[in-house]
């Protein structure tokens, strides 16, 4: 069964001594909504996709909101096939999360290390890193080395990309 409580997220945070800060708020599905809360809490709001290759490999796309992603130019930046959406059947059997609560803290429930997470540059570049804890009616906070310390502790591996390039390019990972 995946953790699916925020709660059960702030206990590992806390466990891993990352600092985080949490704003409760209504559902907010799409990156466009909640403009009023995006107004509360400073720092990069993220948008994030998940998706599937045509090779059937599973990847966390999580990018400054602003940020351009090119679906069609990401393959050759991250060494992936053909992207496409993931299903929501296929999330949640994989992180736990239902469509609109999507971000990196869902990689708590990929024990089998099936997704690969891409981060955009432009959102460790910001201070802090916002991000749904597991829901879409709320909104954590934590720095990037707390991210980068959360990954650790997790096991997950990540890779870096410049979406600002054309093409997107690899920075690290």
């Amino acid at each position: 069964m995946p953790l699916t409580d925020p709660a059960d997220l702030f206990a590992i945070l806390d466990r891993l001594g990352v600092a985080h800060q949490t704003l409760a708020h209504e559902a907010v599905f799409r990156v466009e909504d909640g403009p009023h809360l995006k107004a509360q809490l400073p720092g990069g709001h993220s948008k994030n996709l998940f998706l599937k290759d045509a090779k059937g490999r599973l990847w966390l796309i999580t990018a400054l909101a602003e940020s351009q992603i090119d679906l069609k130019a990401l393959p050759a930046a991250i060494g992936a096939a053909r992207l496409s959406f993931g299903s929501a059947d296929l999330l949640y059997a994989t992180l736990g999360l239902r469509p609109g609560s999507v971000s990196p803290f869902g990689l708590i429930n990929d024990a089998a290390h099936q997704v690969t997470l891409v981060i955009d540059q432009a959102l460790l570049d910001c201070a802090p890193l916002n991000f749904h804890p597991l829901t879409n009616t709320a909104t954590t906070a934590v720095s990037r080395e707390g991210l980068m310390t959360f990954l650790a502790g997790l096991g997950a591996a990540f890779r870096v990309v410049d979406f600002t390039a054309s093409p997107p390019r690899l920075v690290q990972g």
